[in-house]
């Protein structure tokens, strides 16, 4: 009998899943697996284990509906693998790429020890498939979107009947009850509900008080559902569903990078920027960490990070923003201890990111952007309402005083209050410090 294993990771699904397709269209036999790899699942928050224990009942459950179960196993992956394929007589294993200097640490060791058969099931367009008229690749986002929208999708096989293994290992891990449904169906409803209100994205996307937002940035890290059928779902004309297809373009685009230029996980990809002076301040980074900076927004922010692990992305960058352009505090500093929290925390995406607020990275701006904290609180959560519900301290305010709350003066806002800091920093005055450490940084640079 031809048997096939599945090696399960960022791809918690079976529908529209290359690597389970061609296996199952490939193989007579088909052993689905997960591996929890303890240096992963030791070192991410209780509800990041949540969600993936959550996905992997669920797709435990959707494995079961074609008479098989996912087998799970504990330990370094390739060893565990490499026992599995001796035990089941497996002649290959199936499996979506990853991008992650991890992933690509682990993935290359696959590829020596096991016979491995690739798919890209993790991305719209594989990482390097998108390339200039050269032949190279892109590092800033516009170019790389008109080629990335007018490149047909390779196309990706159909599933098969093959015979589901219904060994189950040692089961899905325990954990917390997870925030939020897991699972494809659950990703599928999110999907849905989102389609109705698509078309509003361009205008409300913004609005952390509206929150219109998809909410498929879980189900996508954890691929309960794939970026194609996302991307199919939402095509059309509107300047909504436009907008919300180019936010996934920019998530194939951070992939391509990580893939392409590894070393950005740790270091700027702007070699002009590698030399910056950053401060240390670690009294700051816990303010700001904890949603004590004094500046409402950000606290707001900090503080539903903390507690949901999740945050609307115009305060991801104004919270970025204020750590390393108002604090002059190290990008990745901050980059891994929101990768640590979020749900949909991953790696291309959040270095990706954390270097283009940073200025550091792929980004066509120069580095003398910053974000005012109030001016896009008052632009982007103008009621206060947003703010409102994460700083409880400032419930009481009205609209025009809640965005500056310190104006009142130190003794009126510890009256109306109690325990709400003053900014931790003069906004116009870290702007200045910033640009002269920047500009230090490339006259370095440019004389070496």
């Amino acid at each position: 009998m031809n048997v096939g294993i599945v090696w399960f990771r960022r791809d918690l699904r079976l529908a529209d899943n290359p690597a389970w397709a061609a296996a199952t269209a490939t193989c007579d036999r088909v052993m689905a697996v997960f591996v929890v790899d303890p240096q992963l699942w030791d070192s991410c928050h209780a509800r990041r284990r949540a969600v993936l224990a959550g996905n992997l009942r669920s797709l435990d459950d959707a494995l079961a509906a074609r008479g098989g179960r996912l087998w799970v196993g504990r330990g370094e992956p390739v060893e565990m693998l490499a026992e599995l394929i001796r035990r089941a007589g497996a002649r290959a294993v199936f499996a979506n790429r990853d991008v992650s200097p991890y992933a690509a640490r682990r993935d290359g060791a696959a590829d020596a020890r096991l016979p491995m058969r690739w798919t890209d099931g993790c991305f719209v367009h594989a990482p390097g498939s998108v390339r200039s008229r050269t032949g190279t690749g892109y590092t800033v986002f516009t170019p790389y979107f008109r080629a990335w929208s007018t490149l047909p999708p390779e196309p990706w096989p159909g599933s098969g009947s093959a015979e589901v293994a219904a060994d189950s290992g040692a089961g899905v891990p325990a954990a917390d009850a997870p925030p939020l449904e897991t699972g494809e169906e659950a990703a599928v409803r999110r999907l849905d509900a989102f389609a109705d209100r698509a078309d509003r994205y361009a205008e409300e996307r913004d609005r952390p008080d509206l929150d219109i937002t998809s909410k498929l940035s879980v189900d996508l890290k954890w691929g309960t559902i794939s970026p194609r059928r996302v991307v199919e779902a939402l095509a059309g004309e509107s300047p909504g569903r436009a907008a919300f297809v180019r936010q996934v373009a920019w998530r194939d685009f951070w992939a391509q990078i990580m893939a392409a230029r590894p070393e950005t996980v740790s270091t700027a990809l702007r070699s002009e920027y590698r030399a910056i002076r950053w401060r240390h301040d670690p009294e700051g980074f816990e303010a700001w960490k904890n949603g004590r900076t004094g500046y409402p927004l950000v606290d707001a922010g900090m503080r539903q990070l903390r507690d949901e692990g999740w945050i609307h992305n115009r305060v991801r960058m104004v919270v970025a923003s204020f750590l390393v352009k108002d604090l002059l505090v190290d990008w990745r500093l901050g980059e891994r201890h929101m990768r640590r929290l979020l749900l949909d925390g991953d790696v291309a995406q959040n270095v990706g990111n954390w270097q283009w607020t940073a200025g550091t990275g792929a980004d066509a701006a120069p580095y003398f952007r910053i974000f005012n904290p109030v001016r896009q609180s008052q632009r982007f959560d103008p009621a206060g309402d947003y703010i409102r519900r994460w700083v409880h301290e400032l419930a009481g305010f009205s609209s025009r005083e809640i965005h500056t709350p310190w104006t009142l003066g130190p003794l009126e806002l510890a009256a109306r209050a109690p325990g709400y800091p003053m900014p931790i920093v003069d906004h116009a005055q870290a702007r200045n410090r910033t640009l002269a450490a920047f500009e230090a940084a490339r006259q370095q640079w440019a004389g070496e």
